[in-house]
């Protein structure tokens, strides 16, 4: 039986159980390939670790600003805002702001929720925040329209708080008890993909799909297949022999075997596992390492690139920047025009042609000042670097020698 027999049977329609989740949608308990599906085993996938890592690292590599909008429709960071010590720099004593910020990333991608208890200070403010693991946690519409929301640390205690109390980013779905968990949807692609992994492995393990044969012109005595198994196939077996060279004498050729058309579609259904979970995270193929085949947005790589960044990460830093804002701001600092914004500028950083071309149109066009590209670059501002410029070279024909008259 080959590898994608086996796999096919596996597949075989099966009796599953189906759970209710908080936000009224139903899933199934287990995935059509029988094999359950947890975060450990979903992240021992290198595609969902590669989509997960890509899309969690990139929004925590981005600087979290609190900022104020004035009057004139400009943005002002505000670094000595209560807030901006617990966003930027340590939320709690344990993690750094980029592997917070991470962590409910990771959170939202697989469970569909990321949540944090609140530090409170003495002011009554935000002092720090606190992870919960998102599998642990249970979220409920409590009697008088509240939400609650219950879990068990790492001891073993039970906890309850109220919405006041907790920090709740949701993911894909809108729904007030939580987001779309990725881990549910998805499982059947995930189950797949694991059992395609598994296969393979046992086809491995086990020497199912020999490379080659010995072919003899005569039949072998008891004695001579003894020394052939003995000698020739035990010296060559195995990867620390690969590359001995094979003396072979007595009318013997040896004859390599091409893989078989089943082995073959198993291969290509590997190929289509990896694509299937990148639709599910919204990431291109050729962004996790699969490049075998051609594009899909735009005529390159290039286009893919701004694709990831309008259509997969947009969203995603729209939902936790407006679910850090109506959970962490106090009515007044929202009453101020106080907001808290990802800097997507920072996805520049690495690209130092693509900055000093954006650089150079926000100055040619007067939409940025000198002292604003070096804040974002780091450096002091200069006199006079305030005031935004613009060329004026595009002038009526009319008007044209009319500045050179006025110098004389």
């Amino acid at each position: 039986m080959g590898i994608w027999t086996r796999i096919k049977s596996a597949l075989q329609p099966r009796v599953e159980l189906s759970l209710t989740d908080p936000t009224g949608w139903r899933v199934a308990s287990g995935s059509s390939a029988g094999t359950p599906i947890t975060e450990s085993s979903a992240m021992a996938l290198a595609t969902v670790w590669a989509c997960t890592n890509l899309i969690a690292g990139t929004l925590a590599s981005l600087p979290v600003e609190i900022t104020r909008k004035g009057a004139d429709g400009r943005r002002e960071v505000l670094g000595d805002h209560p807030l901006s010590r617990v966003l930027r720099e340590a939320p709690n004593a344990d993690q750094t702001a980029l592997e917070f910020i991470e962590h409910q990333a990771l959170a939202i991608e697989l469970w569909g929720n990321g949540f944090a208890r609140k530090i409170m200070g003495a002011t009554d403010r935000v002092i720090g925040l606190e992870p919960l693991h998102p599998g642990k946690v249970q979220v409920y519409r409590a009697s008088d329209g509240a939400l609650g929301y219950r879990w068990t640390d790492d001891r073993g205690k039970q906890h309850q708080a109220g919405e006041r109390e907790i920090v709740h980013l949701r993911g894909f779905g809108g729904h007030p008890l939580g987001g779309l968990s990725t881990l549910a949807f998805a499982r059947n692609s995930f189950g797949l993909a694991r059992q395609i992994d598994r296969s393979a492995a046992a086809m491995f393990e086990n020497g199912m799909q020999p490379s080659g044969a010995l072919t003899f012109k005569e039949f072998l005595t008891a004695e001579q297949r003894q020394i052939a198994e003995t000698r020739l196939v035990e010296r060559h077996l195995g990867a620390r022999n690969a590359g001995r060279p094979m003396i072979l004498e007595g009318g013997v050729s040896w004859e390599p075997m091409m893989i078989n058309p089943e082995d073959a579609q198993m291969l290509e259904a590997r190929r289509f596992s990896v694509e299937e979970i990148c639709r599910f995270f919204q990431v291109p193929p050729h962004m996790v390492g699969h490049t075998d085949k051609a594009t899909s947005w735009g005529s390159g790589l290039e286009q893919q690139m701004l694709g990831f960044l309008t259509f997969t990460l947009r969203v995603r830093i729209k939902r936790i920047e407006t679910g850090l804002e109506r959970q962490l701001l106090t009515p007044a600092d929202r009453a101020r025009g106080i907001g808290i914004k990802f800097n997507v500028e920072g996805l520049l950083r690495s690209d130092s042609e693509a900055r000093s071309e954006f650089y150079e149109r926000a100055l040619r066009n007067g939409w940025m000042t000198i002292n604003e590209v070096r804040a974002l670059e780091g450096l002091e501002p200069v006199t006079g670097g305030e005031v935004p410029r613009m060329q004026m070279q595009n002038v009526p024909i009319t008007d044209t020698g009319k500045e050179a008259g006025n110098g004389q």
